[in-house]
């Protein structure tokens, strides 16, 4: 009795702390799940440089930590500051926000003449500035606090990444022990993890890619001079899903439209950036993620987009690993059934002769 209420008391303090715990590291959650992810990717690259180096576990950590942040952070982060800066540029600027009255003359006269007003470009110009203002003004009092996180979730990602490469397997016997699972079924989770984290990677670079290169067709088909620069924005922009390449084919269209007054060619890559290039990435993922992974074509595609939609861009990435672990435990709960099923009929006592052949009529 009173070892059931010592175990009674141990589990209500275990339930206690991890509900605190959890709500301690509720924000750490994102980068933990993409340092998770990192090493999953790289864990290739780690394990050749922990075999030919033959030196201490900490060493290959660091490298691969190291090449991970020269490929992937640095570049990212050069991008974001840059992007930031003309953003806060363009909103301090007295005149970057305006529209050349040249091009809107013949529009605003044509606007005057139906509707029997009388608006200028100045006042088209002051509108524009109120609406861009309204929009970005709380975004950029909001920066300070956004890039303060942004910083603290790198250099927790980092910091998380090197201690799962040095000490991922025994962290990964640790929790293993204290999970009140089959063994086998932690392991299939684990590949489960692998195989679509690997999957939605591979599918999002390809879908930016193949998205760039068709923007890019575009770009040059309307006369474009900047392709080079507007393809490699396209290519950034599509990782942010849905959003990213459409903003960039929209601008060059509004540019097409307003500033070359070249409208068939502004129609025409605006029919191209909807019809093509923004619809193919809902072709490529599911067919990446369901040929890299487990996931049916629909559920992969409703992964991605419910994803998206609940949690924002990286519900691109926990969308599929939520589906194809609920596709894990339902398997592992049918065979548990089937098991106890099995154990259940093994267990039977044996039928009776006189049960399995009832008495002749009449006996």
């Amino acid at each position: 009795m009173t070892r059931l209420i010592s175990l009674g008391v141990i589990l209500g303090l275990v339930v206690i702390f991890g509900l605190l715990s959890l709500r301690v590291m509720s924000s750490f959650l994102l980068p933990l799940l993409l340092a998770a992810m990192l090493v999953v990717i790289f864990g290739p690259l780690h394990r050749w440089l922990r075999q030919h180096l033959r030196g201490p576990e900490w060493l290959a950590a660091g490298l691969t930590t190291a090449f991970v942040l020269l490929i992937v952070l640095v570049p990212l982060g050069l991008l974001v500051v840059r992007a930031g800066g003309d953003a806060v540029a363009m909103l301090r600027s007295p005149t970057g926000l305006r529209l050349d009255p040249a091009v809107l003359d013949e529009l605003i006269v044509s606007f005057n003449e139906t509707t029997g007003l009388e608006i200028s470009a100045n006042d088209v110009n002051a509108e524009v500035r109120k609406v861009v203002e309204s929009l970005f003004g709380p975004i950029a009092t909001g920066a300070p606090v956004v890039l303060a996180k942004m910083i603290i979730g790198v250099v927790v990602m980092t910091v998380a990444l090197f201690y799962f490469l040095a000490d991922g397997g025994r962290m990964f016997t640790a929790v293993t022990r204290l999970i009140p699972l089959d063994q086998r079924y932690q392991w299939q989770l684990l590949e489960e993890f692998e195989e679509v984290s690997r999957a939605v990677v591979s599918s999002t670079l390809l879908a930016a890619i193949v998205q760039a290169i068709l923007a890019g067709f575009g770009f040059y088909v309307a006369g474009l001079e900047t392709v080079f620069l507007l393809t490699l924005l396209t290519f950034f922009g599509a990782l942010i899903p849905f959003v990213g390449a459409a903003a960039v084919w929209g601008s060059a269209s509004l540019y097409l439209l307003f500033f070359a007054k070249s409208t068939w060619a502004a129609a025409g890559l605006a029919l191209w950036g909807v019809s093509v290039v923004s619809t193919i990435d809902n072709v490529i993922k599911p067919i990446v993620l369901h040929g890299q992974s487990k996931l049916h074509p629909l559920l992969a595609l409703l992964s991605v987009l419910g994803g998206v939609g609940a949690l924002g861009p990286i519900g691109v990435f926990v969308g599929p690993i939520a589906v194809a672990f609920l596709q894990a435990a339902l398997t592992m709960l049918q065979t548990e059934l089937d098991t106890l099923s099995e154990d259940d009929h093994g267990n039977r006592p044996p039928a009776r002769q006189a049960d399995l052949h009832p008495p002749p009529a009449g006996g």
